[in-house]
């Protein structure tokens, strides 16, 4: 793939949109919705549809006041286009996080200004699993990562180009309308970028300003229209319990330690982690200090910033990707001209890789497998135990097989049911929520056993179901209910004017409603 004679911009462009596509649309909408940001987005969208409104928000009769519009309207318009599915719920984030892909390469053409490692900052970016697996759910930050990288790119190309800075407010206003608070962050991360450059001279440029304003404009009017009409209880809500309250502590028991973002890092950037620290020691040396400073700021400090946070999850992490990618292809690139260069310790780095994959393979195949589970981990192992070969004869042919390996292997990863594996973490909730849906009137409120609330059984059921305690269900079962019971002996009374609806995977679905 590598060694292609294509020299046109727009062809690369175009051949690296095609590969995100293909690996972010392959089965998109065969598993069901995933907790949790997918089933309140799914359920907002499914409301909107139904009622019109797309200026208010609505968890089913509820206001929804956690996030910005923008992939509430988006997955409606996807409703509009394909009805009410997985597919269309999905297809709005993986659209625009497949665009990142040949977006970053024209980053890399703005940075290198040579081919080769703008290609390569691309694909590794395209075979990073995180990239990957969360720009395909209906998540907020597979696109926020492609508005950042349209930010890097209008802020590089403003400076032959002066009418590109506009595409820096814009993005970053789509930041705002997406993530709120997170438009700070990075617009920060940026701003310091550009002191640090000779960029710092667009503070001074009115062109710099306007881009904002337009950027802006429908956060401002949106917000506008949301504190006229909820007044305090939406700042409440919005402001400080989804954003600044997650500076300082950890909201809904999201915590850990300060080296948590360091371990999500290594666990899910391999292999392309083992060549991120090479990239940043051949820029100093090669004097690319553009790149030096971009990583320093989009990289470090933004990882930073998140680590002192009180709330950790795993996908804050998500715009340090395009950054690390920058860093990563240049160190694949400088190998791929001095193949004599490789250092004993990545070739030992990636040995003790290959080694970890076979044991791990030889314990997960004590039991059976399914056959696609047993195709990807013989396609991973034979990727870098090829990659391996290939690094041991000093042949810098083993970029083209490890990224083609990664990609086939990914690719057969999302073919299967396993890329969704958080499904497994709890009941499969589609026979549940019809159950629901085909016993109880509209507009219901069920109340369940289960220890949390579920909102793909909210999207799925078309109902509110809420968890409650034992004490709490005691006493709704003495008033017109609708309780869902993991099993008989969830209430200890008799119910004897209890009407038994129907059971559905170890749930039973009973009514208190009097005649």
């Amino acid at each position: 793939m590598i060694r292609l004679n294509i020299k046109n911009d727009v062809s690369w462009f175009l051949l690296l949109l095609i590969l995100a596509l293909f690996i972010w649309l392959i089965r998109l909408g065969d598993l069901p919705i995933r907790d949790w940001d997918e089933g309140y987005y799914a359920t907002v969208a499914s409301n909107m549809f139904e009622s019109g409104d797309w200026l208010y928000l609505k968890y089913h009769n509820q206001p929804f006041l956690l996030k910005p519009p923008l992939i509430i309207w988006l997955i409606n318009l996807s409703y509009h286009l394909g009805g009410i599915n997985e597919f269309t719920t999905r297809l709005p984030c993986a659209l625009l996080t497949a665009v990142g892909i040949p977006l970053l390469y024209l980053v890399g053409r703005n940075i290198f200004h040579t081919q080769l490692p703008a290609i390569l900052s691309s694909l590794v970016y395209l075979t990073s699993l995180p990239i990957l697996r969360h720009g395909r759910l209906a998540m907020i930050d597979g696109m926020v990562n492609t508005f950042l990288i349209l930010c890097i790119l209008s802020l590089l190309k403003s400076k032959k180009q002066p009418l590109w800075i506009l595409g820096f407010g814009i993005g970053l206003g789509m930041i705002a309308l997406s993530k709120g608070i997170l438009a700070i962050a990075l617009g920060g991360v940026l701003g310091v970028y550009m002191l640090l450059s000779d960029y710092s001279k667009l503070f001074k440029s009115n062109l710099f300003w306007i881009g904002l304003l337009i950027g802006f404009s429908p956060v401002f009017i949106w917000y506008y229209f949301q504190i006229n009409f909820y007044g305090e209880k939406f700042i409440e809500v919005h402001f400080f319990q989804q954003n600044f309250d997650r500076l300082s502590t950890a909201v809904e028991g999201n915590k850990g330690e300060v080296w948590y973002y360091i371990l999500e890092l290594a666990k899910y950037s391999f292999p392309w982690l083992i060549f991120f620290p090479g990239g940043l020691i051949v820029a100093w040396k090669k004097r690319q200090k553009n790149l030096i400073k971009l990583i320093a700021t989009g990289f470090f400090l933004f990882l930073f910033i998140i680590t002192i946070m009180g709330t950790k999850l795993p996908w804050y992490i998500m715009p340090v990707y395009p950054f690390f990618a920058l860093a990563t292809g240049y160190n694949l690139s400088y190998f791929y001209s001095y193949p004599k260069s490789f250092p004993k310790v990545l070739m030992l780095g990636m040995s003790a890789l290959t080694y970890l994959i076979l044991g791990l393979g030889i314990y997960i195949f004590r039991e059976p497998q399914q056959f696609i589970f047993q195709l990807i981990f013989f396609t991973f192992f034979n990727t870098f135990l090829w990659t391996n070969q290939k690094l041991y004869k000093k042949s810098s042919s083993f970029i083209t097989v490890l990224i083609v390996g990664l990609y086939l292997s990914l690719t057969l990863l999302m073919i299967s049911n396993s890329w969704l594996w958080e499904l497994n973490e709890s009941f499969p909730v589609k026979s549940v929520a019809k159950l629901i849906r085909e016993n109880t009137p509209i507009d219901t409120i069920v109340y369940t056993s289960f220890p949390y609330n579920r909102p793909s059984l909210d999207f799925y059921s078309k109902r509110q179901v809420i968890s409650q305690n034992k004490n709490e269900l005691d006493i709704l079962a003495l008033n017109s209910s609708y309780l869902l019971l993991e099993d008989r002996k969830a209430l200890d009374f008799k119910l004897i004017d209890a009407k038994m609806l129907g059971e559905a995977s170890g749930f039973i679905l009973i009514s208190t409603q009097k005649e």
